[in-house]
């Protein structure tokens, strides 16, 4: 175990990756699809002893500076883990290339659950198995991260609690920070906790009439918010309502960091109740389901069938159910989002979907978006200025804390919020560039940069889908999966850590 802790996290994370591709391969044996089983387990076999050398010839490796060169090896496996994973996925899957298969796994691993395959037939069922462990497995990575990287070094959105403390003190912790014991303690914290509850969601969805793939994939991507699914979504499911409501709870934990970790003082279930990230999302399920249910009566009784008890309910819970799904970035329609919209009236409502997944859930979660807090940090602000044209010798009050994010807190949220507008401009201008629509590039490009992948099918109108882009078109899509996988401010701390802070 002394041996294993003094790898290089590199080599770490490339191990679990591939010794991840077992449990498809005995998936595939069970199924007694030897094709799919042989090739898993000959790849497999192949890269562990490759991993194996390397390892030998790395252990002991001790870097530099412990903060700058973890951010980089996530940074590193991000991009080099797809490419081991997409070797036997290209081998099976002969309809399409090498970078396609990469572009597959690199959408996986960064959850966002964007895919080739409109048809969930076209590849083995073993292949979705591993799809959904990869999202798993980056969801896992993901929060590790932000707990143990992006936290020492004020990022991912950490950085609205210490946007006060100044640039000098960032940059001493940002020197100090031991990582390596910081990842085994968040490690060894949360993966029982991320484990035993997708395992919980499994078997409820099997107990509600899922099969038992079908189960294990939609639990791993409802704790991941990767949004990757074997039967093309919920609708393929056999669960109905009662598998959409326990979804609905486990989808909580991709809102608030408390839900998983707990704080020191074990106070964390408590301050659910005062959590902002919390409230903000309270907020929206209670205004926009309601907003669409009550147009019925306002603009849509004319276009809308019968009105009875049922349709009622039901496109209320679609609504609520599906809001929560786009706010977390995991990108679930609910069965009933058609009964919504059509109660509603409206032909699509893809800007609404938008806007939620632009949003994104909270920090320190598996889910993408500028992120909650960061909006609420800017709502306090707009609230406070308009208060202020009011009653311009007005005193705001409140805590040093609500303060600080309500000025100091809402700067650094309003810079990465310019951050994330400018790259979502510069990504939809070169993905027109490859011969898409304004409206489709726009639809791609919030999709890639809040990991939202299911974004495209429900949002656009064009029928336009990940396997009828350009390969040019996907290798834009890979950099913004990554680039809103790590984050702007991480990405910019990478590159010259010293002089932007």
């Amino acid at each position: 175990m002394k041996w294993l802790a003094s790898l290089p996290l590199f080599v770490i994370l490339l191990g679990i990756a591939v010794l991840s591709m077992y449990a498809p391969m005995l998936f595939a044996i069970r199924l007694e699809d030897w094709l799919v089983a042989r090739t898993l387990f000959y790849y497999t076999t192949v890269l562990l002893i490759v991993l194996a050398m390397i390892a030998v010839a790395t252990s002991g490796y001790v870097p530099r500076n412990t903060a700058r060169s973890y951010l980089l090896t996530v940074f590193a496996a991000l991009l080099t883990i797809p490419a081991i994973l997409a070797l036997p996925f290209n081998q099976l899957v002969g309809s399409v290339s090498y970078f396609q298969a990469y572009f597959e796994m690199l959408s996986s691993l960064t959850t966002t659950g964007a895919t080739l395959f409109n048809d969930p037939a076209t590849i083995p069922a073993p292949l979705h198995l591993m799809r959904a462990i990869t999202g798993w497995f980056g969801g896992f990575l993901i929060l590790v991260v932000a707990l143990s990287i992006f936290a020492p070094l004020n990022i991912g959105g950490f950085e609205m609690f210490v946007a006060a403390r100044g640039s000098q003190k960032s940059a001493t912790r940002f020197e100090r920070a031991d990582a390596t014991h910081r990842l085994t303690r968040y490690s060894r914290q949360i993966f029982p906790v991320y484990a035993l509850v997708t395992a919980v969601l499994a078997f409820v969805l099997l107990v509600t009439g899922d099969r038992s793939l079908v189960a294990v994939s939609h639990a791993m991507a409802i704790l991941s918010t990767s949004g990757i699914s074997p039967v093309g979504g919920l609708q393929g499911g056999s669960s109905g309502f009662a598998g959409e409501m326990l979804m609905f709870i486990f989808l909580i934990f991709a809102v608030s960091r408390h839900t998983l970790l707990q704080d020191r003082d074990g106070q964390a279930w408590r301050n659910l109740i005062y959590d902002k990230e919390i409230n903000l999302m309270l907020i929206c399920l209670t205004i926009i389901p309601v907003l669409l249910f009550l147009r019925h009566w306002t603009a849509a009784l004319e276009v809308d069938s019968q009105a009875d008890v049922y349709s009622a309910i039901s496109a209320l819970w679609g609504g609520i159910f599906t809001v929560l799904s786009f706010l977390t970035t995991t990108g679930f329609e609910s069965n009933a989002w058609g009964a919504s919209r059509s109660w509603s009236g409206l032909g699509t409502t893809g800007l609404i979907l938008m806007g939620l997944a632009i949003m994104g859930g909270g920090i320190a979660t598996t889910a993408g978006g500028v992120k909650l807090l960061r909006v609420y940090a800017l709502f306090k602000h707009g609230q406070r200025e308009v208060t202020r044209l009011s009653h311009p010798s007005s005193v705001g009050g409140s805590s040093l804390r609500a303060r600080v994010i309500r000025r100091e807190g809402a700067y650094v949220a309003w810079v990465f919020l310019m951050l994330f507008v400018l790259s979502l401009a510069l990504i939809a201008l070169a993905l027109s560039l490859t011969g898409m629509s304004f409206q489709d590039s726009l639809v791609f490009a919030v999709a890639g940069l809040s990991t939202t992948g299911p974004l495209v099918q429900v949002a656009s109108d064009s029928g336009l889908g990940y396997g009828l882009i350009s390969d040019a078109a996907k290798a834009i899509l890979c950099v913004a999966m990554v680039l809103g996988r790590l984050e702007a401010l991480a990405v910019i701390a990478l590159l010259n850590p010293n002089y932007w802070r």
